[in-house]
């Protein structure tokens, strides 16, 4: 019989680290520029990020805290993602410092924002792949017993996607060669996708 560590997350887990986020994971980074209504941008990576739906294509991240990024999206409606890459981590990493509003960390991890075609809010240049999304639902997520939690959902649809055509083979994008990091594992972990953990299975016809 297997040896389980069980536990009730409301009562604590009694680990060194909280196992969620390794469990439930890798998981891509939402890597999210914004622009508040003043025009000061803001960059910044969230670990709780996916996608939700096809058609139309929706992306949402998760804000622990009411922070600058949810403030600026429900105030504009507007925001991009940007894929985080092996070469982009230190860069992605800097745009995590607590910083204040006024800060643009564009500029404060040395990347470029790139207009982009639909929206107001820049892309980040560097970035290989970006969505341009607007907002469709922002949601206060809560417990079973109905309480608010202090955290907020950010849904929005894909309404714009830049592909940097190097990532294009044959018209398939190469997920294997792109460089995605994932976060996971401790506090400091990261995984990176690369061509040793590709394998292929068809649906059943």
């Amino acid at each position: 019989m297997n040896d389980i560590h069980f536990y009730e997350p409301r009562a604590g887990h009694g680990l060194p680290h909280d196992p969620f986020n390794a469990i439930v994971g890798p998981r891509p980074i939402g890597w999210i520029s914004t622009r508040s209504r003043a025009g000061v941008l803001n960059l910044a990576p969230y670990s709780f990020f996916n996608a939700f739906n096809y058609t139309p294509p929706i992306v949402g991240f998760a804000s622990i805290g009411y922070k600058d990024t949810v403030r600026n999206v429900e105030e504009t409606g507007q925001f991009c993602w940007n894929l985080a890459t092996r070469a982009l981590a230190d860069r992605m990493n800097a745009t995590c410092a607590m910083v204040p509003p006024d800060v643009d960390e564009f500029a404060l991890a040395g990347l470029t924002p790139a207009a982009s075609r639909l929206v107001d809010v820049p892309r980040v240049l560097e970035a290989p792949v970006s969505f341009e999304c607007k907002l469709t639902q922002l949601i206060r997520l809560q417990g079973a017993d109905g309480e608010p939690a202090p955290s907020w959902l950010v849904l929005g649809e894909v309404v714009g996607v830049h592909i940097d055509r190097t990532l294009l083979r044959d018209g398939v994008y190469d997920t294997a060669h792109a460089g995605h990091i994932l976060r996971g594992g401790g506090p400091a972990d990261y995984f990176e996708v690369g061509p040793e953990q590709l394998f292929r299975m068809f649906r059943p016809q």
